[in-house]
């Protein structure tokens, strides 16, 4: 019995080490990107909502274009001093520049620093977004030794990043010019193949743990764009921005049970020094090309996703105005098909997105374009006036 019992006893105590020795991963930060060149009044409700499950914010405060010249963003100042979350902000130098002037570059850098501290904002960070070729990494590794040199040394220095940039040799000298990186993985390849492919995302970040030896995050995409052909039918991306020019657009948007699934799966098995997730971007209210704040709160907590579409049926006078809500954490496609059983009806119509058919009993709309119904969102498909509507026989058909 003592045998036994001393066995036990190490067992036990083999155990409790290793429980010890077995510390849970630690989670995995969630960031957002502030993408606005013009901010608007529905800033403010958007920084008031994501605050509590996004720890940074990362804005767009300058970007430098081929033929245009700079550029800032017109942000708000007063709304960032409230928020009073970490800051960094992001310099955009579109990667079809020639060239990088280390001297000019660095100056406007400095510069809107200089202007944001002026409005009473303290930095957090600098990050360089800027897509260079392979064949310039030696050269933008250059222009970041030069702007470290002339950034104050307490003020950390990121860059967005390409996966492209494995196959370089020049990578690890890149990385070792600045404090973290963030890969982007989204809209890098032809979008007609789609705007997102979750495998090929977990092996590039997996592959980029490998060669850097400092944090680095994976910016995600919480967005859509849509694709419009030019003369010679090359296929030309409308993003935040709507472009000047007509044509049949096709919508590519990022599946959130998509992003959902991978952001769960990187939680549970992180590449070596990934320090978290950026969300690009923080959506508006009026963004038509975002996923709604309640889908991407949702994904970036990891609450299940669901969609709950209804009808709801408002009476005035006898005309009955019909809305489709969406009561879930997901935002919904319009449904292709939705029904309403109805009888004795003086006058029925669809509005803008659908086609109504009438008959005896029965109400049909059906879904003319696309269009997202937002989480917690609702609108209207159409008005009747009828004796008797079943809303119990209703149905929505997805």
């Amino acid at each position: 019995m003592r045998f036994i019992a001393g066995v036990s006893a190490l067992l036990v105590s083999v155990f409790l080490l290793s429980a010890c020795e077995q510390k849970d991963a630690p989670p995995l930060d969630q960031q957002l990107y502030v993408w606005q060149r013009q901010w608007t009044p529905a800033h403010e409700s958007a920084l008031k909502d994501s605050r509590t499950d996004f720890s940074t914010l990362r804005v767009l405060a300058l970007q430098a274009f081929p033929n245009a010249g700079w550029s800032r963003a017109r942000i708000d100042p007063a709304l960032l001093k409230q928020d009073a979350r970490p800051l960094i902000a992001v310099i955009r130098l579109d990667g079809q520049l020639k060239a990088l002037d280390q001297q000019q570059v660095t100056a406007q850098i400095l510069q809107v620093i200089a202007e944001w501290q002026a409005q009473g904002l303290t930095l957090s960070g600098v990050e360089i977004d800027h897509d260079a070729g392979n064949a310039r990494l030696p050269a933008y590794a250059e222009f970041l030794t030069h702007l470290r040199a002339a950034l104050p040394t307490t003020l950390p220095l990121s860059i967005t990043a390409l996966p492209a940039w494995l196959d370089s040799a020049q990578l690890p000298t890149l990385l070792a010019t600045v404090d973290s990186s963030v890969l982007q993985v989204h809209a890098v390849s032809d979008p007609r193949r789609g705007l997102f492919d979750a495998e090929q995302a977990r092996r590039w970040a997996t592959a980029w743990g490998k060669i850097t030896d400092k944090p680095f995050y994976l910016a995600l995409p919480a967005y859509g764009v849509a694709l419009l052909a030019d003369a010679e039918g090359a296929p030309v991306v409308e993003s935040e921005v709507p472009l000047e020019r007509g044509g049949k657009r096709r919508e590519l948007l990022a599946d959130p049970l998509q992003l959902s699934q991978l952001a769960t799966a990187l939680r549970k098995d992180p590449p070596e020094h990934l320090a978290g997730l950026i969300w690009f971007r923080l959506p508006l209210a009026n963004d038509r090309r975002a996923w709604s704040l309640t889908t991407l709160r949702a994904v970036a907590r990891g609450d299940a996703l669901i969609r709950h579409l209804a009808l709801t049926f408002s009476d005035q006078n006898g005309l009955q105005d019909i809305h489709l809500s969406n009561s879930g954490n997901l935002d919904s496609a319009w449904p292709e098909r939705i029904t309403v059983k109805a009888q004795n009806c003086d006058g029925a119509d669809a509005l803008a997105g659908y086609a109504l058919q009438q008959s005896a009993d029965l109400l049909t709309f059906t879904r003319l374009r696309e269009g997202r119904l937002p989480a917690g969102g609702q609108r209207a498909i159409g008005w009747t006036r009828c004796a008797n509507i079943d809303q119990g026989g209703s149905h929505v058909d997805p």
